[in-house]
């Protein structure tokens, strides 16, 4: 593990649980509790399907170290939501990226990288790379 501060991510999913699941698989995955700061921002504030701006802003604040922060999303206006909150600028810490990868092969290679120290250009790559993963 690196002695700075790590990169931050956040998994955006239009469902709560769903957002949630992944986050805990991507950090089991990646050794538990010695890892990446992680949070789920899913669904919206009363528990509904959607997603939620305020939600995402909370997330990312919250594993913003400094290093940066990759913001992973699951369908369109997850994404939307993402882009928008970059573009008015003052929403999101410094540093934020949205990271064009699978939802849960690129959550997975986004944490195990960000765990080791990868610098955030290190992560988005690592994310982006889950496309290429084959399964059979």
């Amino acid at each position: 593990m690196a002695d700075g501060p790590l990169v931050g991510i956040v998994l955006v999913s239009h469902s709560g649980p769903v957002a949630e699941a992944v986050a805990a698989l991507a950090t089991g995955l990646a050794g538990g509790g010695n890892t990446a700061p992680v949070a789920a921002a899913g669904g919206t504030a009363d528990g509904g399907l959607g997603t939620s701006a305020e939600l995402i802003s909370a997330a990312a604040s919250r594993v913003d170290g400094g290093a940066g922060v990759a913001v992973l999303a699951d369908l369109g206006s997850a994404v939307l939501t993402v882009k928008t909150l970059i573009a008015e600028g003052d929403e999101l810490p410094d540093g934020t990226r949205l990271v064009d990868a699978p939802f849960v092969e690129g959550a997975v290679a986004a944490v195990v990288s960000a765990a080791a120290g990868a610098d955030l250009a290190s992560v988005e790559a690592a994310a982006t790379e889950a496309y290429t993963y084959r399964k059979v």
